[in-house]
């Protein structure tokens, strides 16, 4: 029979080392009834538990492979979402800190999104002219607008595939939450910057006329990722000025002139493969997250690689960084007594429309 829930007060306080015995204690208790994920921005302190690593959707695929009754998501909000509409009927996704969110997925609100379609249809027949298509780092309820409406998700390693399929079905595309990756994936597809407008949620059509939203083939929201944000081309410049063979790698939440100043450019999947398939003794330049680039300096240190943070200012996804080694304690500890905490459920019905999306990225990449 299940004890009554462990209240969080008494971890929220607790050493660092107390917590990580816990974790220990807790997980051997738990055996193979768990399994925890661990994306590669996760903090070292918590990432060195995972049974999976990985991207959000990786992570996802690979728990539902499992038997595990518990999959405990050390990612964000949307993560979890996503494990929980792949998952077997039996598992359980569970979210660390419910805290943990990410500011892109934020920029973009199913409220927001359904006016922006309103609008659309008032101006052209969005229905039959307009593919929606939502990253994956956006909330299941727009995972579920786009499967209702034809459209998909992509994620960073597949988007120009995605996109493909959608102008083979209709003449436009809505692109939300990230501007960045929607334009890379365009101008990688040869659309002219032009033809890509940005449409701004919080003004009346996007702040957009008629006629622009009649010539865009790509209309990219305006949202962007707070880490990715900060690179800047300076930064390259100056990296280029100092070390003229060293080599540029970046993800496609970066702008646009980030992107297009980089000698690579991908998701962070691509990036580790890249540095850690590269020639010894390179020296690259990586625009993504902090505890990733971190992680892979120290894996390919010994092969005379050095890898350095593009931005001179500490910049990491301070949301995912919420979840500690005291929730993670927390949380194996009430699982372990039988108590489920912090579990993410998508609604039946809103969980069948995403992952009918999820399904027609999956079949096209």
């Amino acid at each position: 029979m299940p004890t009554a829930t462990i209240s969080f007060d008494k971890f929220n306080q607790m050493q660092d080392d107390a917590c990580h015995e816990r974790i220990r204690a807790a997980r051997a208790r738990l055996g193979k009834k768990a399994v925890l994920l661990c994306h590669h921005y996760q903090r070292a302190d918590v990432y060195q538990y995972a049974d999976l690593t990985g991207d959000s959707l990786k992570l996802s695929r690979l728990a539902s492979q499992t038997d595990a009754e518990f999959i405990v998501f050390c990612g964000v909000h949307f993560m979890a979402e996503v494990a929980d509409i792949m998952s077997k009927p039996y598992q359980i996704a569970v979210l660390p800190d419910l805290a943990a969110g990410c500011s892109m997925a934020d920029m973009a609100n199913l409220a927001k999104v359904e006016r922006c379609w309103r609008e659309l249809n008032e101006v052209l027949n969005a229905d039959e002219q307009v593919t929606p298509v939502t990253y994956i780092n956006s909330a299941a309820d727009l995972k579920a607008f786009c499967g209702e409406r034809g459209g998909i998700v992509c994620t960073s390693s597949n988007a120009g595939k995605i996109a493909q399929w959608a102008f083979a079905r209709r003449e436009k595309i809505l692109f939300f939450p990230d501007q960045h990756l929607g334009r890379w994936t365009g101008a990688q597809m040869g659309i002219p910057l032009d033809e890509m407008m940005v449409w701004d949620p919080d003004l009346e059509y996007g702040g957009l006329t008629p006629d622009q939203i009649r010539k865009a083939k790509l209309l990219l929201w305006k949202g962007h990722c707070s880490v990715h944000q900060m690179f800047q081309p300076a930064h390259i410049l100056k990296f280029r000025n100092q070390y003229p063979d060293g080599l540029v790698i970046s993800h496609p939440e970066c702008s646009y002139e980030v992107c297009r100043q980089s000698d690579h450019v991908g998701s962070t999947e691509y990036i580790v493969k890249t540095i850690k398939e590269a020639a010894p003794n390179t020296r690259w330049l990586v625009g993504t997250e902090l505890n990733l680039v971190n992680r892979l300096a120290e894996e390919v240190k010994s092969e005379g690689k050095i890898v350095q943070f593009m931005a001179p200012t500490v910049c990491m996804c301070s949301t995912m960084q919420r979840i500690d080694p005291q929730h993670l304690a927390w949380t194996l500890e009430n699982l372990a007594d039988g108590k489920i905490v912090n579990q993410i459920k998508v609604p039946e019905h809103e969980a069948g429309l995403a992952k009918l999306a999820l399904e027609r990225m999956l079949a096209v990449s």
